[in-house]
């Protein structure tokens, strides 16, 4: 007999979840990136407009699609599903591999640049973070989620009190929006298209309510409130956020800085409030790599579930994934002492991008084969407008990434083939009784 919950999880809950995944080093980070190859302002607010606007199209699939299967396990339990175990076991081990680790790698990596640790090495302090956070959430899955819900409202309070000042503090630099030339230029180039990816990874979390849906008092109510709903209010935050660094920072010193929001904040409000303003946006990232933590061990012990490979990852339902949590640490780990902040962004974007595309196709097959059950679903509006959309703005990336970074995306397709091969491997594995349910 299968055991009762012991909690479900409310609306407001799942519309914190997405924020709490959505909100953290893009945002205060990745500017400096995009002003390497671009410098109209107008141009750096319609990437993030762009960003918001694909998330919201993903938003409004994944609702449809989340409603449709009502599984756990985000992309893994759709794919697998709706197309071949195989297509959802390679979207698992993208997640397993780089979907999660990667991003609470970068997190930790931003936290040491704004937490400033004078001469110890960086990257063991970022170790360091990442395995007090992952042993917290070892402990109790019910204190874990309370900690996300109160965190995510730390990060808006904190957001917001950054841009109402710097909205009402006034400019440092001279910033002109003219729809000119260069405009068009730069909206049209290459370097748009790859700042997007930068963007989207800026976005990245906009699905996280999909990997726990069953975990919702009412799915078919919560999952799009909880998707859509937490999209747009951080393409909000984000889109004016990107505008007050624009409008207190001079362009030139931006460029190729990964502390963005620490010297905006210097800018604003002096030196000293400004190291003070560091040190909190630091905490805001503490709390994007706990997210992170919690989200990514459930898709693990969703493939153990199913794959004997992973079988010594399977844990009991309601059950906190202890062996899952620490294998995303030791890959986390290899993550930061082996790559390159700019380097991982880039083929981590693009792995999941393809996942995320094939949830999206999803939305065809899914109105084909739904007609009779439309009612019992969310319905994704404007039909297929949002799809295309999406589709065409993540192939638009992919495509250019693959010209402008061949090797960031060799090393995301030997990462597919790696995945391929523990897939048979997995296959054919004995089962090990000592492990059966």
């Amino acid at each position: 007999m299968q055991k009762k919950l012991a909690y479900k999880i409310s609306t407001l809950a799942g519309v914190a979840i997405v924020m709490a995944n959505m909100i953290g080093t893009g945002a205060f980070t990745s500017l400096g990136f995009q002003l390497k190859d671009m410098g109209h302002p107008a141009s750096i607010l319609t990437l993030w407009i762009l960003g918001g606007i694909l998330a919201l199209a993903g938003a409004f699939s994944y609702a449809e699609v989340g409603t449709y299967i009502r599984k756990s396990g985000g992309e893994y339990a759709f794919l697998s599903e709706m197309y071949h175990p195989i297509a959802g076991y390679l979207s698992g081990w993208v997640s397993l591999t780089v979907g999660f680790a990667a991003p609470i790698a970068l997190a930790a990596i931003a936290f040491t640049e704004y937490f400033s640790f004078g001469d110890y090495n960086i990257k063991w302090i970022a170790i360091s973070v990442i395995a007090v956070i992952t042993f917290i959430h070892t402990k109790n899955l019910k204190t874990s989620s309370k900690f996300q819900i109160l965190s995510t409202l730390f990060k808006v309070l904190i957001m917001a009190v950054i841009i109402l000042s710097g909205i009402v503090v006034a400019e440092q630099s001279e910033v002109s929006y003219e729809i000119n030339q260069q405009y068009f230029s730069e909206i049209q180039s290459g370097a748009f298209a790859i700042a997007l990816i930068y963007v989207s990874y800026s976005y990245s979390g906009w699905n996280a309510a999909a990997y726990i849906s069953e975990e919702f008092e009412n799915p078919r109510r919560s999952l799009p409130v909880a998707l859509i709903g937490g999209t747009l209010a951080v393409t909000i935050l984000y889109t004016l956020l990107q505008f007050v660094f624009l409008k207190h920072i001079p362009a030139a010193e931006l460029v190729g800085k990964l502390e963005v929001g620490e010297i905006a904040a210097k800018k604003m409000f002096g030196t000293d409030v400004g190291k003070l303003f560091g040190i909190i946006i630091s905490f805001l990232l503490v709390s994007s790599i706990s997210a992170m933590v919690w989200v990514g061990p459930r898709v693990t012990a969703s493939m153990a579930g199913e794959h004997r490979l992973w079988q010594y990852f399977k844990v009991e339902k309601n059950q906190v994934p202890k062996r899952a949590l620490w294998l995303q640490f030791i890959l986390s780990v290899i993550l930061i002492v082996t790559g390159t902040f700019e380097q991982i962004m880039i083929y981590c974007g693009v792995l999941l991008s393809m996942s995320t595309m094939l949830v999206v196709l999803a939305v065809f097959i899914i109105r084909r084969k739904n007609r009779k059950k439309s009612n019992e679903t969310y319905r994704s509006p404007f039909f297929p407008f949002f799809q295309i959309i999406f589709l065409s703005g993540s192939l638009w990336m992919i495509g250019y990434t693959i010209i402008h970074h061949p090797m960031e995306t060799m090393i995301g397709l030997l990462n597919l083939i790696l995945g391929l091969a523990t897939y048979y491997w997995s296959n054919r594995l004995k089962p090990d009784p000592s492990f059966e349910s």
